[in-house]
């Protein structure tokens, strides 16, 4: 594609942290195809799954593909922008579109003008605007309508010709479509297969000579006289041929007697067990007696007896050249056509082809056909209507994803509301389906859920995005209520999760709750495998005792020595780290012991926060929305204020008790656990000091020189004192 020089002057402002351009006016929307595609937001999107008109969604997608793309979007723009006078009007979305605004200099314009008289002519209003209600119902602005360019015509479309209007319904009565005005009606091709139906119809009649029906006009009855007997009589001659062939078959080829015999209360209400008999009593000489039949069959075999003029005694011979009498007949029936008009019955056909109006029904197709341009610019009207309308709300969602970020608005993608963990979140988008590997690119926590209405008979799938709150309770299976934006409800189910962090004060916890869950896990893991083992262990003690074998071996004195033995290393390697920590905490105070822990935390739980804080600055919408079928062609930026207003928390009163007693009762409950609590601490604190100071000298001590030995006068040097000092040789000085 050849690259156009950028001439408009556009205007661009931040929005969601992103430069876009800044549509202001009409004359913006007009020079669109002006603008580098590369500035555009969206370059594709999907007309189904949207909370938009479908009807102006159709408008725009011009190749009817399911997709809009740029070019529709301009063309849309090009289109609308001309056949109106002030294209500002476009940015205030009215309802309705007056007269005085229709470009009667352009002709669009002028022949649009045209059909939106003519629609409130048809309605019966007289006004100088026409709305979008106005051009909601078709149907009705069609309904006086005798040609309507649709290439359907009705019985009012015949005018004054009864008879002609009279065969109209006629034809719609065996097939038609329906018309704009939304009365069944019929077209060329009706008309045409309808002639032809009836010219098959007489020409079969008339093949039906004497020769094809052998037993006159009861030759119908005849043939399914026969045909509900055909079978059974065709079973009965194959019982006497086996019988022929070994007569030691007869009694089991016979009526069943012991299934008769089994047959209670009233014989004559059993008439399908009897009839499940053979036909007649079977003989090797093959004849079949018409009057001692089974009597379950008698009535259907008196009937064909009387039909076809059969014997008494009828061999298989005679059988088969009843049956080959009806050949013509089923041939002819076979090559049956016009089936179709045979309700309307011969002489009404005859009649039909007779007069012979097919050319006056075509005509009037072609008089209606001759309205087309009109009908379709009436229905341009409706077009026109809708994207004056919607249209510059639509470019608010693709040009520029400014709704999204409107907190007064919601984007068209956006679906609905969930509830979930108490909390809410308003991002919510629909789905074909999950795709974390896509979504996970965008940084944010996804939760896709499944929503069935059974009320509703609708059922789908969305990605909800959470953008605060905690997500320890959420996990796969839990289950939810999504309202859409018309406030019907749905139950919601998630099905998959895509993790990713929601803030920093939530990764700051997140290392020590993953360890927490570790050690849980730990726990659980080694109580289930202790208590396995003591179930099995008294299990075996059980089933040791019950079989009366050799009680369990002695209690080993030397096996547990080493267990306690190993267990006072253990609590010895712990008092001496604990003593290692005392120790080096000794002489710091207590600003010093508050920056160290704040290291601590922070060597924890920093790389955590780092982590959050990236991903939360590069949070982006656009996987969301490429993994539904999106073209999106910028950034879509979720930073953490603008998320905490797509999610709202659950928020509660502080509560206060009714009871003066109760209140006061609840704060002495607090006050003497508060001062309990705190005694313990200083006592074990204390304990604890005195259990580990002695043992551990202070790092301080450790380090001081070695007091000067200080040698009494002899003043001061008392006589019984002299025999317990020890005399001490004074160093010599450097002179000596």
């Amino acid at each position: 594609m050849k690259k156009t020089p950028q001439t408009y002057p556009w205007k661009f402002a931040s929005v969601g942290g992103t430069v876009r351009v800044n549509i202001q006016s009409g004359e913006d929307i007009r020079h669109l195809g002006e603008l580098d595609r590369k500035l555009w937001t969206v370059l594709s999107c999907p007309t189904q799954g949207l909370e938009f008109d479908e009807k102006t969604l159709k408008y725009i997608d011009v190749d009817n593909d399911g997709k809009i793309r740029v070019d529709e979007v301009i063309k849309t723009a090009q289109w609308l922008t001309r056949v109106i006078k002030d294209a500002d009007l476009l940015l205030e979305g009215r309802d309705v579109l007056e007269f005085s605004n229709f470009n009667e200099e352009d002709p669009d314009g002028a022949r649009l003008l045209s059909s939106a008289r003519q629609i409130l002519k048809n309605l019966g209003e007289e006004k100088e605007s026409v709305s979008v209600e106005d051009t909601a119902d078709f149907t009705k602005i069609f309904a006086g309508t005798l040609f309507n360019g649709d290439g359907i015509i009705t019985p009012a479309s015949a005018g004054e010709d009864e008879a002609l209007a009279k065969l109209i319904e006629t034809i719609a009565g065996i097939s038609s479509a329906l018309d704009r005005s939304g009365v069944p009606g019929i077209t060329a091709d009706h008309i045409e297969a309808f002639y032809a139906a009836c010219a098959d119809f007489k020409a079969w009649k008339e093949a039906g000579t004497k020769e094809v029906f052998p037993f006159g006009d009861k030759t119908p009855d005849a043939l399914a006289a026969v045909e509900a007997l055909k079978d059974k009589v065709a079973d009965y001659f194959m019982r006497c041929k086996l019988i022929g062939f070994d007569e030691a078959t007869s009694a089991a080829l016979d009526v069943n007697v012991d299934k008769i015999a089994a047959i209670e209360g009233n014989l004559a209400a059993a008439q399908d067990q009897i009839g499940a008999q053979p036909l007649a009593k079977p003989s090797k000489d093959g004849k079949l007696k018409l009057d001692a039949v089974n009597p379950a069959w008698k009535a259907a075999v008196d009937a064909m007896k009387e039909l076809v003029g059969a014997p008494k005694v009828l061999d298989e011979a005679a059988w088969n050249e009843i049956l080959g009498k009806f050949g013509p007949y089923c041939a002819w029936v076979g090559a049956k056509k016009g089936g179709e008009v045979e309700g309307l019955g011969l002489e009404c056909v005859e009649a039909i082809l007779k007069e012979d109006k097919k050319a006056a029904l075509l005509a009037l197709i072609e008089k209606d056909k001759e309205e087309e341009a009109n009908a379709l610019s009436i229905e341009e009207v409706g077009k026109l209507v809708s994207l004056y309308r919607n249209f510059y709300r639509f470019l608010n969602n693709y040009v520029v994803l400014a709704d999204f970020y409107d907190p007064e608005k919601k984007a068209i993608f956006q679906a609905g509301r969930l509830y979930i963990d108490q909390r809410s979140t308003d991002l919510c988008v629909k789905v074909a389906g999950p795709a974390p590997e896509i979504s996970s690119l965008s940084g944010m926590y996804i939760l896709y859920c499944a929503c069935t209405s059974e009320k509703l008979g609708k059922s789908f799938n969305i990605a909800a995005v959470l953008t605060d709150g905690d997500v320890d309770g959420l996990r796969e299976g839990k289950n939810a209520v999504f309202y859409d934006r018309e406030g019907n409800d749905y139950t919601a189910k998630v099905i998959a999760i895509v993790d990713n962090p929601i803030s920093v004060r939530q990764a700051f916890w997140s290392p020590y709750k993953k360890v927490a869950r570790m050690i849980n896990d730990r726990i659980d893991k080694k109580a289930a495998e202790k208590n396995e083992k003591s179930m099995a262990g008294l299990t075996a003690a059980t089933n040791t005792a019950a079989d009366g074998k050799a009680p369990a071996a002695p209690f080993d004195i030397a096996k547990y020595a080493g267990i306690f033995a190993a267990v006072g290393m253990a609590v010895g390697l712990i008092g001496a780290a604990l003593a290692g920590v005392v120790a080096a905490l000794k002489g710091i105070t207590w600003w010093q012991a508050l920056i160290i822990i704040a290291v601590v935390l922070l060597l924890i739980s920093g790389p955590s926060m780092f982590i959050a804080w990236r991903k939360l600055r590069r949070r982006d919408l656009g996987p969301v929305l490429n993994a539904n079928g999106w073209a999106i062609n910028a950034k879509a930026l979720v930073n953490t204020k603008f998320g905490k207003t797509l999610t709202s928390l659950a928020k509660f009163p502080k509560l206060t008790a009714v009871d003066e007693k109760a209140r006061k009762a609840r704060n002495r409950r607090r006050f003497w656990c508060c001062f309990c609590s705190l005694i313990i601490a200083a006592l074990l604190c204390l304990w604890l000091f005195n259990f580990l100071a002695p043992k551990c000298p202070s790092p301080l001590k450790r380090y001081q020189p070695a007091p000067e030995t200080v040698i009494p006068s002899e003043a001061e040097e008392s006589p019984e004192a002299a025999d317990d000092v020890i005399p001490v040789e004074a160093p010599e000085s450097p002179a000596e």
